[in-house]
């Protein structure tokens, strides 16, 4: 049995906050939804979503101290 990363089946919400800037709200099944915030632009904060998943598929999924969810 092949063991599948936990968060491939993450949908990603992209939420305009109120001070203007962006964020994403990541909802992995089985979990509370994280909310990742601080990108002063939409395709910002687009670019974070696509590397996410890129380093999911790739398995490269690392940040610092292994949190996933860090800014780099």
């Amino acid at each position: 049995m092949t063991n599948k990363h936990p968060h491939v089946e993450a949908t990603y919400d992209l939420l305009t906050l109120d001070d203007g800037t962006f964020g994403i709200e990541v909802t992995i099944p089985d979990t509370e939804p994280t909310k990742v915030s601080g990108f002063d632009t939409r395709d910002k904060a687009e670019a974070w979503i696509e590397r996410h998943k890129t380093n999911i598929a790739t398995g490269s999924l690392k940040g610092a101290h292994g949190h996933p969810f860090r800014r780099r």
